[in-house]
């Protein structure tokens, strides 16, 4: 199939007739039914019949339905990236975040940001450390803040700031002379805990640190977000092994931190392209970064 065969097909698979597409793709419906007619040509089947008025699917184009999309992802792949290329450098500045960041550490950092800098644009956006990693490849961001150091020879990742992972508990979970102080290892054996999606870049790092819990802990539920595991915490589900970032947004009237003995060390860092220079205000931000992320973790030794 041609690429003008998928784009027919894709359309009128959305709207269901000949005439939907031809709207949808701002052409002649006599268009539209020629390239259809070549397609089933070449291919040798037809792929839609009619039904009560409906042109539907037939069974081999379902099974070829698979491929065109897989296709089409990506040709939107390619036109994001072109779209990319023409952006004006220096105009703006767009940053990526996991989702424990971007709720943590970017708001007072942009804002501090965006007042040395009125003048520049900041585009911000969410996202898995995975799906960072390839929104920076097709240049769909210049900066990603993430816990995890990326693997791949096109990216370069800077440390920005180093902390502990933290336990998080329902208030009162703890006796009150415990509180603030260090958790050692062994007292997490047989607790109650918000386990972490395997699709989580730490989740290894995080079962091979508790291997030597006797009884393990209880995992009965498991979350994809920091953030999501802080919000378990604070309806009483269980406990939650977390960044302290995500950490220091739980409420403190029905929660509370306490550092992991021994240590499980977390850095942060901000990862950029290789093959380009940086925007010349990324350093500045950078910087900001950094100083806040630093604050964060005082005012968790403080709270310790």
């Amino acid at each position: 199939m041609r690429l003008r065969h998928i784009e027919i097909f894709q359309a009128i698979r959305q709207t269901g007739s000949v005439s939907g597409a031809a709207q949808l793709l701002h052409v002649s419906q006599p268009a539209v039914t020629k390239v259809l007619q070549h397609a089933e040509l070449q291919l040798g089947f037809p792929l839609f019949l009619r039904v009560r008025g409906k042109l539907q699917a037939t069974p081999e184009a379902l099974e070829l339905e698979r491929e065109v999309d897989k296709v089409s992802e990506s040709l939107q792949g390619v036109r994001r990236l072109a779209q990319s290329l023409r952006r004006e450098p220096g105009h703006s500045l767009r940053i990526g975040a996991t989702p424990a960041l971007a709720l943590s550490l970017l708001p007072p950092a942009i804002s501090e940001w965006t007042r040395r800098y009125p003048e520049l644009v900041c585009e911000l956006s969410s996202a898995h450390s995975r799906e960072l990693v390839q929104n920076l490849l097709m240049r769909e961001i210049d900066v990603a803040l993430t816990l995890q150091r990326p693997d791949h020879p096109g990216l370069a990742a800077q440390a920005l700031a180093q902390g502990v992972l933290v336990a998080l508990a329902p208030r009162d979970y703890w006796p009150a002379a415990a509180r603030g102080t260090p958790l050692a290892l062994m007292e997490l054996a047989g607790a109650p805990l918000i386990g972490l999606s395997s699709a989580d870049p730490l989740s290894a790092r995080l079962d091979s640190y508790l291997e030597a819990v006797q009884p393990a802990p209880r995992v009965s539920i498991a979350v994809q977000t920091y953030s999501l595991a802080r919000a378990m915490v604070e309806s009483g589900a269980g406990l939650a092994v977390i960044d302290p970032f995500t950490a220091l947004g739980a409420s403190t009237a029905s929660t509370e931190i306490r550092p992991l003995t021994p240590p499980l060390p977390i850095t942060l860092y901000a990862v950029t392209r290789t093959s380009e220079p940086p925007p010349h205000t990324l350093g500045s931000l950078l910087d900001i970064f950094s100083h806040r992320a630093q604050e964060q973790l005082n005012r968790l030794l403080q709270q310790a």
